[in-house]
């Protein structure tokens, strides 16, 4: 991989994982507390179990991502999708903290670091593919969220996106910031 290409990269990795992060606080922003804990059947988890699962999974990953296993023996991953009851502000600081790690761990990487080993219960893998993985697996529990707090808000929701019938005058709106 070139030197340039690795930096363009890291540079897209990290502008895409903000991105993400922020979608999840805009719609936290439009969640109260009890919203947290919505289930829309025992079979699905709530917004509090996908938190403490995203930070608890970057925690792990992240932290010391070159030199250790990226699934640490302090983990307990179960406890995760166990209901811990915490407040909105505590779930915002577990989310804070998990972003954080992440966000850290790439914005420190080099360039040559991205065709490094590194491991995942194990397995070994590029760090280029453990980055690509997690660029998968948070935008997957974002989408989640996403979808809870709008069951939730109903009509009152506030797009994050395009809203429905708005396509035609979003795109004007590009073709006019981008000429």
């Amino acid at each position: 991989m070139s030197e340039h290409l690795a930096k363009r990269f890291l540079e897209s990795a990290i502008k895409r994982v903000k991105h993400y992060k922020d979608l999840g606080e805009r719609t936290f922003e439009q969640l109260e507390e009890k919203d947290f804990y919505f289930r829309p059947n025992e079979a699905s988890n709530n917004i509090a179990i996908i938190i403490q699962h995203m930070s608890g999974n970057m925690l792990s990953r992240w932290n010391d991502f070159l030199t250790t296993d990226g699934e640490k023996t302090w983990r307990n991953r179960d406890t995760e999708f166990a209901d811990q009851h915490y407040s909105k502000k505590q779930l915002l600081e577990i989310w804070e903290k998990g972003w954080n790690c992440f966000l850290s761990a790439l914005m420190n990487l080099e360039e040559s670091d991205l065709l490094k080993t590194v491991k995942i219960r194990n397995e070994p893998i590029l760090a280029v593919d453990a980055i690509n993985r997690q660029l998968a697996h948070y935008p997957h529990h974002v989408g989640q969220i996403l979808y809870i707090g709008k069951m939730i808000r109903g009509n009152d929701w506030k797009s994050l996106s395009i809203p429905k019938g708005k396509s035609d005058d979003f795109n004007e709106e590009m073709k006019k910031n981008f000429q």
